[in-house]
This record gives structure tokens, C-alpha cells and sequence, in this order.
């Protein structure tokens, strides 16, 4: 099953070189002290783009001593290296994601390399998405990430979640590695699909990645995986001189296990951890919307939200429950929910947070809708005295 559906047309290497001279020429030229040291900071834009052999990916040798390969190389390199605010956040990016990516790799026994395409994949950002439906670190389009296990719905995405889809990828690139019998073919596969791949393997009688044509993204594909290689575990070479320090660190987090009876507000969640609602969407970026389903789930808090979690979360359900009555309004003949926001002096949208609403879909009398009126809502006299 094809991975994608949409491929994207190369970017034309002509406009990119010339962005690329310029922009170096800049730097080599100007005239202050302070643009001189910024200069010094870039080498020298043919030296970067040298690519001197032997280089490989996952183990197999890219093969350089030939011209069209090392060409297609020498394209990616000029268009990483001239996006450099690109290439810096995926330095950074690394620092935080890197470290449990590479381990998953190792338990499951993959090679390291694999890790470069999520970058080229995500540039490593949970909610990365693409016009053919693609989402997450390892892109997954909705099918093949049930197909290994993913849950997609519309309360969790589990393409976001950062352990559980590169367990995915990296069980779907061993599936592809077993039946091509190459890192490179598999990755190929991994961007356009196993069938389009073995069947162009069949009408070019050709087994060799770098022989295959294939589309365009695809042809692309393994080289920006090499490329990214090369950059990011050689940064100095390219002018990116990092610390630690520069880094983003991993999300410091603990697990909670957590048995929901019935649906419950991720705001609810978020106090029994002692944190903001904010939190919990950021550690958890799988979770869809303002609620979590009933059910057992495994949920990050920050450090220290752990501890006691479980007696605060009933404490506060309890209380939920009890101010719930309080809190319903029963929808009368003629009422909007425009009318109903401004009576109670509180946001439409909140209106549709609370209760779930399609505000293309109606609402009716008799209709049962949660408000939680604004204090001045609740106490109109005191605002008439002001």
C-alpha cells in the first residue's frame, strides 16, 4: 500500500544555487567586523559540497564513483545547507527526540541511519502533516498506521506520539527491509509504497535503488536521508557550531496509568497532575480535542504530577459530578446558541467545547447543553451597583 498519494515536484536547483551563492557571497563580503566573524563562520560553499567517499547508509555503500548519483547528492546538500534555519532546528530538534528515537532503533534491531528519515520525514515535529493525509514524527497515512498497530480516531492520533509510531516505523521498515533485501529499496518503499516499488523493480528488471526510475520524491528521497546524515553528524564541517546548551532537551515526564468510567475533560486531567491544561496536550501530543475517552489510558504529567494523581483525579471527578446539575441549561423555544453565549456572558466556542457541538447542526428545545456562566453572569446585581 502506497504511503502517499501526492508527490511534489523537485524544487528547480537553479534558483536554489543562485539563493545559495548569494547568500554566501554576502557573508564572505561585508564590510563590518561583525558580518567578517558571521563569514568566517560559513566554509566555503564548494568545499562543503564535497562529498569525499566512502559514505553509506544503514550499512550499504552510496555508490559515488558514480557522476549521477554523486550529482543528486551534491542537489541536496547546496539545498539543506542554503535553508539553514531548517537545517539549525533539526540540530536542536535532535537533541530532544534523538535520544529515545535511537533507542527504539536498537531494541528493535535496526540500523541508526534509520533515524535521518524522520527527519526528512517530519523534520521532527509531532504534528507534521501533508496534503495526502500523511501526520506525525514517521508520517504515517491513516491505513498503514492501523496496519501496525496505531490508533487514529477522533479522540487519539497515535501517528503523534513519538514511542508508539517509531515502534510502528520501525516494525514496517524491517517488513519492507525482509522483502527487499535492502536498506535502500526499503526506505524507497517506505516513501512510495511497497507494490509501486517491486512493480517497477519488474518492468525495469532492475533490483538497484540507484538504477530504479522511480518518482521524482522517491528518487529524491534516500539522498536527503544521506544528506541529513552527513550534516548532522558532521555539523562543524557546515558551519553549525552547537553546545549542549543549544540543544532543546527531552521533555522531562512520568506515566500515569489512568481508568476513565465515562468520558472527562482534559482540563480535569490536567489539575490532579498540578499542571496546566497546556501541559498534558504538549507531553501528550496524541490526544485529540478537549477530552479523553472512557477507558485505560497511559498518560505523560510532569515530574512530580504523579504522585498522588490518582486520589486528587477522584477528589475532583467527584466534585464535577456534583456541580454537573448546576451547570445544565435546558434550551427553550427560540434560543441560539448566540443567545445562550451572551446571556450567560461566555464564548461561543466555549459553548461547543463544553458540550461537543457541530455548530452547522441545530440545536432544538429540550435540548440539555453544560454552560458555566461567567461570574458577572452570576451576579447581575453586583455589576448594575459598579
Amino acid at each position: 500500500m502506497a504511503k502517499r498519494h501526492l508527490i511534489r515536484q523537485a524544487t528547480p536547483l537553479c534558483a536554489a544555487v543562485v539563493l545559495c551563492l548569494s547568500v554566501f557571497a554576502h557573508a564572505q563580503t561585508a564590510g563590518t567586523d561583525a558580518a567578517a566573524s558571521a563569514a568566517a563562520e560559513f566554509p566555503a560553499l564548494v568545499e562543503a559540497i564535497r562529498i569525499s567517499p566512502p559514505v553509506d547508509f544503514c550499512g550499504e555503500p552510496v555508490p559515488l564513483d558514480h557522476p549521477e548519483v554523486a550529482e543528486r547528492l551534491e542537489i541536496e546538500l547546496l539545498l539543506m545547507t542554503w535553508n539553514r534555519p531548517q537545517v539549525l532546528l533539526w540540530l536542536k530538534r535532535a537533541g530532544r527526540y534523538f535520544p529515545e528515537i535511537e533507542a527504539i532503533l536498537h531494541q528493535e534491531g535496526l540500523p541508526d541511519d534509520i533515524k535521518y528519515l524522520a527527519v526528512v520525514e517530519s523534520g521532527l515535529r509531532p504534528h507534521a502533516g501533508s496534503s495526502a493525509g500523511a501526520i506525525g514524527f514517521w508520517q504515517f497515512i491513516r491505513p498503514t498506521a492501523q496496519r501496525y498497530g496505531l490508533t487514529v480516531d477522533n479522540r487519539k492520533d497515535m501517528r503523534r506520539n513519538l514511542t508508539a509510531s517509531t515502534r510502528a516505523a520501525a516494525r514496517y521498515l524491517k517488513d519492507l527491509y525482509a522483502q527487499f533485501g535492502s536498506w535502500h529499496l526499503a526506505a524507497a518503499a517506505y516513501n512510495m509504497g511497497e507494490q509501486g516499488v517491486a512493480a517497477e523493480m519488474l518492468a525495469q528488471e532492475v533490483d538497484d535503488y540507484y538504477r530504479l526510475y522511480l518518482y521524482l520524491e522517491t528518487q529524491r528521497y534516500v539522498p536527503k536521508a544521506v544528506v541529513a546524515k552527513l550534516i548532522m553528524s558532521d555539523p562543524q564541517r557546515f558551519g553549525f557550531r552547537l553546545g549542549p546548551q543549544d540543544l532543546y532537551s527531552p521533555y522531562e515526564s512520568e506515566s500515569v496509568d489512568v481508568v476513565l468510567a465515562e468520558e472527562t475533560p482534559l482540563s480535569l486531567l490536567a489539575r490532579a497532575a498540578a499542571c496546566d491544561f497546556k501541559a498534558i496536550k504538549d507531553l501528550n501530543p496524541e490526544l485529540r480535542g478537549h477530552y479523553l475517552a472512557a477507558g485505560r489510558h497511559e498518560l505523560k504529567v510532569p515530574v512530580g504530577g504523579s504522585e498522588g494523581f490518582q486520589q486528587r483525579l477522584d477528589e475532583i471527578l467527584a466534585e464535577h459530578r456534583d456541580q454537573f446539575e448546576q451547570r445544565i441549561y435546558v434550551v427553550l423555544p427560540g434560543d441560539n446558541l448566540s443567545l445562550i453565549a451572551e446571556r450567560f456572558n461566555v464564548p461561543l466556542q466555549a459553548l461547543r467545547i463544553w458540550n461537543r457541538i457541530d455548530l452547522r447542526k441545530p440545536i432544538h428545545p429540550g435540548d440539555r447543553l453544560v454552560v458555566r456562566p461567567s461570574k458577572e453572569a452570576l451576579n447581575p446585581d453586583k455589576n448594575e451597583e459598579q
